[in-house]
């Protein structure tokens, strides 16, 4: 199984430029940004990201502006300010190094125990455990005869992939990787491709007749929710030179004064105003990105952080 599986990764394992001679940096710029965002998205954003801020002392003095402009549509925002705070941490207490041990990075702002072991493994070299959805769903299978795993992560799959990481370092960084590629091309949620699977032969799901899920997985909602909103308002945020006045979130025809701004939003208001959205919830939208430190209310408008 584990010789099958490697193979097919270094046989036909994408070629994502986070891997091979890539920095211990640009892997955690891509771990944080790859969580939820699919690769095609991330890709473009990452090589432009490295690009003008290649090691975490050049981004650590960002402006949080800047920060947001350049992560774009990415989605769920609070991770670039989250990777601004980690950059400025490493700078701070690691020399402008990213720490190479789990509990270094696990106590860096915004990494989770999986970017931890990603970043440790993939940056550094360990043996570390690592376990994410496509990771999740090939053991569920391959093992356990499952269709999808729990609903969400167990002690118990995770006991599951300690036991199955190999003893070797080199092995288990290899493994880590291979598992997870498998899991994101061939072993997928809806359309698993069995048939060029290489190791079919040894798939317990295959072998109990491929049963269905216990539970029917419920994707995150989009259309007409609070994040949708805030999504919309932070590409008009994101688009302005200077300060949004409240009424033109709602209407472009209610600011006269700002008529250049107008124009220069006109496809970011377009897409905001055609959701329609009611008072309390771009009431609630805007409260919810001035809390959260994404945006900021002055008396000229809503901007971006300074």
């Amino acid at each position: 199984m584990y010789q099958q599986i490697q193979a097919w990764f270094l046989r036909e394992a994408r070629d994502l430029p986070w891997r091979g001679n890539c920095s211990a940096w640009g892997i955690l710029v891509s771990e944080i940004m790859l969580q939820q965002t699919p690769v095609v998205r991330v890709q473009p954003v990452w090589e432009q990201w490295l690009q003008r801020w290649p090691t975490p002392a050049d981004f650590a003095t960002a402006p949080a502006a800047q920060v947001l402009r350049a992560w774009g549509s990415l989605g769920y925002p609070r991770r670039a300010l989250r990777l601004h705070a980690a950059a400025q941490r490493i700078v701070e207490q690691h020399g402008g190094a990213v720490p190479d041990t789990t509990e270094e990075l696990l106590a860096l702002p915004g990494v989770g125990s999986y970017t931890a072991a990603a970043v440790a493994a993939f940056a550094f070299g360990r043996r570390t455990t690592v376990v994410d959805t496509n990771i999740r769903r090939v053991h569920a299978r391959l093992v356990i005869g499952q269709a999808l795993p729990a609903p969400a992560l167990t002690a118990a799959e995770m006991a599951l992939a300690t036991e199955l990481l190999p003893q070797d370092t080199e092995e288990s960084v290899l493994w880590n990787a291979a598992v997870m590629e498998l899991g994101a091309l061939v072993c997928t949620a809806r359309s698993p491709k069995c048939d060029v699977c290489p190791v079919l032969d040894k798939c317990a799901w295959i072998a109990a007749g491929q049963p269905e899920p216990t539970y029917i997985p419920k994707g995150q909602p989009w259309a007409g929710t609070d994040r949708q909103v805030r999504g919309a308002v932070m590409a008009v945020l994101r688009a302005a030179s200077t300060p949004v006045h409240a009424d033109l979130l709602w209407n472009t025809a209610a600011v006269q004064a700002q008529a250049g701004l107008i124009a220069e939003l006109a496809p970011q208001l377009g897409k905001l105003h055609e959701l329609n959205t009611h008072a309390p919830q771009l009431e609630r939208a805007l409260a919810g990105l001035v809390a959260d430190g994404l945006a900021q209310l002055s008396e000229a408008g809503y901007h971006l952080p300074a």
